[in-house]
Parts: C-alpha cells; structure tokens; sequence
C-alpha cells in the first residue's frame, strides 16, 4: 500500500516535528549502516539537532574523524569532481534538452517533406509548391526511400529494374 504524499514544509508543531526528526534520523543512520555494510564504503553521519546539545555522530566519532581525514586528504579537483550545483545542473538537462530538440526538429522536416514528396506522387500536391529550402532534405528523403525499396525488392526476390 503506496503512502501518501508527504508535503515538504515546516513542521509548526513542535512535538510532531521532535517526532518526525527522530524518526528521520534513525531511517538516515540506518541507511548509513547499509550502505557500508552491503557496499563495504566508510560512510558517517553527523547529525546536530536542536533537540540535543551534542551532534549524533555514526559509527563512532573517531570512525567519523577518519573518513573526514581521509576525504580533506583529497586535491580539490577529486572533491569536487561528481559535485553539481544548481546552474551547472540546469546547463546540463538544457544542453540535453537542446540536443534532442535539434533531433526532433530534424526529424519532423524529413517526415514533412517525405508527406509532401508522397503527395506529389498521388497528385495532390504539385513539384512547382516545393520549398527548394529544403532540397538536401528531399535528397536525404529520397535516397533513403529508393534504398528502402531496393533492399525490401531484394528480399522479395524481385530483379532490380535497372
């Protein structure tokens, strides 16, 4: 059975929100100790709470010194080598956006040109309306459909007419 959607906002009400946080916390500390058990990965946890004067630390304050060692022993460019912020982000998912808008694009001026190229074998349309604008599309269009032929006619067993 699915929950419901959890609605992210501040909690006014300070016994719900010491619950929830405790909750929340033991899930975090849980899931740490997954994925260093299952993964064999160092892997800590500080958790400060305004609820206690001193920050949970998991494993073990002196497991948690040792991984933060470890990982200030790092140049910067390992830090921050998998790190993403909020614009790079954004120039990524629009680069990505922007390549397949390009391929889209490309791909509805063939099926157009394609549409008007079958219209002017079933006399619909007339050559004469053609955007010569798109000539190397046609070209593209064209080839690829006489190869299509071809090699379907090659299948069927049919001589090449020429």
């Amino acid at each position: 059975m699915p929950r419901k959607k959890v609605t992210l906002a501040y909690m006014t009400n300070d016994s719900e929100r010491k619950v929830s946080f405790n909750k929340r916390k033991k899930g975090l500390i849980k899931k740490s100790n997954e994925l260093h058990t299952l993964c064999d990965v160092d892997a800590c946890a500080i958790i400060y709470s305004p609820y206690e004067s001193r920050p949970e630390v998991w494993p073990s304050s002196e497991e948690a010194t040792n991984v933060l060692a470890r990982y200030n022993e790092l140049s910067d460019k390992e830090k921050t080598r998998y790190l993403t912020n909020q614009e790079s982000l954004t120039q990524q998912r629009l680069e990505k956006v922007k390549k397949e808008l390009y391929r889209l694009q490309i791909e509805n001026k063939r099926k157009e040109v394609e549409s008007f190229m079958y219209k002017c074998m079933a006399g619909i349309r007339k050559p004469e309306e053609f955007d010569m604008a798109n000539a190397g599309v046609m070209r593209s269009v064209m080839e690829k459909t006489a190869s299509e032929l071809s090699s379907r006619m090659g299948e069927l067993n049919v001589a090449d007419p020429n």
